[in-house]
């Protein structure tokens, strides 16, 4: 079984059991980390498409440990003209070992990264046609409605989060 799964933005092919490496993550060594953006999951028999990703499914990784690649060297130069310019690079990584997937589990150590966290407490229905309405208005009224998380989302996403903040 394997899962492609979203970490920094990035998309990984992981198994149980694989260790990859991943840009940077600000997590101690040895945290168990859950992963809620997996965007497709398959079994031998059985493939799983999210649309964008598949809901109750997780995948627990582990923090092995912090470590920087190998360095790169950048050099410049323009010839004739007598400008030369070195540098050099070296990306900082967390090498990551991948425990499970599967269903959702809270345990006591992991993480989760939820997009979405509507506050319930407020209870106002939005009656008005979002549809006219430009990005920045949207995301005012969604805010006001007790939304969060809607920074990264495109505008007919938004209103449909506000229709199912109303129809609840």
């Amino acid at each position: 079984m394997f899962a492609i799964v979203e970490i920094s933005g990035q998309q990984f092919k992981v198994a149980k059991d694989d260790t990859l490496f991943v840009n940077r993550l600000d997590r101690k060594k040895g945290d168990l980390i859950s992963l809620e953006k997996v965007l497709l999951t398959a079994d031998d028999k059985k493939v799983s498409v999210g649309t964008p990703v598949l809901q109750n499914t997780t995948v627990q990784i582990e923090v092995l440990r912090h470590l920087k690649d190998d360095k790169v060297i950048v050099f410049k130069k323009k010839r004739r003209k007598g400008y030369k310019v070195k540098n050099g690079h070296r990306q900082h990584l967390t090498e990551i070992k991948v425990k499970s997937i599967g269903s959702k589990k809270n345990t006591k150590n992991s993480t989760t990264d939820k997009v979405l966290n509507p506050d319930d407490s407020k209870s106002d229905k939005i009656n008005i046609d979002l549809s006219s309405k430009s990005l920045s208005e949207i995301k005012s009224i969604a805010k006001t409605a007790g939304l969060t998380g809607f920074s990264s989302m495109k505008k007919a996403e938004i209103i449909k989060l506000i229709e199912t903040k109303n129809n609840q």
